[in-house]
């Protein structure tokens, strides 16, 4: 901040606090924290709703009793939603100040999500609460900034527009044909005509994955933060479909096109099977599998404690299998080691069933009955939570598109 006086004063609603700039510096809000790299008046008022030079004074016309909860949270670490507020009221003011459902305690998002699936609202899209910009970047100011920032919405938020919505059916169109081509080239009776076919399914090839570098070139060049661009999970993904089609071209340049290498290269045949990720290039168009990344990224705890639930009980049940099948007086070869039963174990808890392998006395039966009830029991007992937190990560995202009219998911599974 290089204006103003020592002491900032945050009035939000008629309430007011003071702060220091180095706490205003590291403020776990966003929308405050954003004050400190603000250079003239000007991009003060785009962060706040007025502001006074004398008094260093920064009004906000939000509810002020909601602020009070959420300074709560900047002081202590938790976030409750405001008694007598509707739950949908205190989200927006959450929303304004940079936060998000995560940031509630669980009690106070089961509520939130409950409010989201009774009662689905449409509300104006004027931009008010609309979270701040990645890395609190105020708007671009100039005309190339502006260009720039068109270009990248274009590409990264298929809604923005009717170019992005054009680019997007572009871009699925090129993953469809890729796997088609991908599937096809697998088939026996595509494979003994690759003589005839495999120029057509080069120059296919070739072209989609023209496209696919250019929409990452162009992604990556109109991107403000490149550090942050390569980090993106669902940009590396991107990297690693293109990537394989360059090196296995390198190969062919190099060790020539009837070689061992090229018929043979378990490391080509690799990285060519890994165009398969060109599917997640998908989860940008489609809320649904935007909702299933979201999910499984805010439940990541919940899907560690099911898989620590089944190892234990793996574990158990596959050295008692092994003990009554083939450790006593019955030797069952298909139970003749401990890994082995653990097969068993596992498709018997999750009650798929093959049927390649089966206890054959009583009381290994006895245990594959117990193993089976257990599974159900085990899987069944965080469902519950994933289920209410898909719920919510979809009616967040669905909110959150129908209000400003694009798509904020890609930044959530970022």
């Amino acid at each position: 901040m290089k204006f103003g006086k020592t002491v900032c004063v945050l009035n939000v609603g008629g309430t007011r606090y003071a702060f220091s700039r180095d706490v205003i510096r590291d403020f776990p809000l966003s929308r405050v924290s954003r004050l400190h790299g603000c250079a003239s008046e000007s991009e003060v008022l785009e962060v706040c709703d007025d502001y006074d030079r004398e008094t260093n004074e920064f009004f906000f016309d939000r509810h002020a009793g909601a602020f009070g909860f959420i300074m709560l949270y900047a002081r202590r670490g938790k976030l409750r939603c405001a008694p007598h507020m509707c739950e949908l009221s205190f989200y927006h003011e959450m929303l304004y100040w940079g936060l998000e459902t995560p940031h509630l305690e669980p009690c106070c998002q089961r509520r939130l999500d409950d409010r989201m699936t009774d009662t689905y609202t449409h509300f104006p899209a004027d931009g008010e609460g609309e979270p701040p910009r990645r890395g609190g970047q105020p708007a671009p100011q100039g005309r190339r900034a502006r260009w720039l920032e068109t270009v990248r919405r274009t590409f990264e938020e298929p809604t923005s527009s009717v170019a992005a919505q054009v680019l997007a059916s572009v871009s699925m169109l090129f993953v469809v044909v890729s796997m088609v081509m991908l599937c096809a080239s697998t088939v026996p009776d595509w494979r003994t005509e690759e003589g005839k076919a495999m120029g057509e399914n080069r120059v296919m090839e070739a072209v989609c994955i023209g496209w696919f570098t250019a929409e990452c070139v162009v992604r990556f060049a109109v991107s403000p933060a490149k550090w942050e661009f390569l980090r993106r999970p669902l940009n590396a993904i991107d990297l690693l479909a293109v990537v394989p089609y360059y090196v296995s071209v390198a190969a062919t340049m190099l060790t020539g096109e009837d070689s061992q290498l090229q018929r043979a290269g378990v490391t080509l045949r690799v990285l060519r099977i890994m165009r398969i990720f060109w599917l997640i290039k998908l989860a940008r168009h489609f809320l649904g599998l935007q909702t299933l990344g979201l999910t499984l990224r805010r439940c990541y705890r919940e899907m560690v404690m099911l898989l620590v639930f089944i190892c234990v009980a793996m574990a158990i049940f596959s050295a008692l299998a092994q003990l009554l099948e083939h450790g006593l007086d019955r030797r069952n070869p298909d139970y003749a080691s401990i890994p082995a039963a653990a097969w068993w174990v596992i498709i018997s808890m999750t009650t798929v069933g093959y049927g390649d392998m089966c206890p054959v006395t009583v009381p290994g039966r006895m245990l594959g009955g117990v193993c089976v009830v257990s599974g159900i029991v085990l899987l069944a007992l965080p469902i519950t939570f994933i289920y209410h937190s898909f719920v919510q990560c979809y009616n967040e995202l669905k909110y959150r598109s129908t209000r400003y009219g694009r798509s904020l998911s890609a930044e959530f599974l970022n």
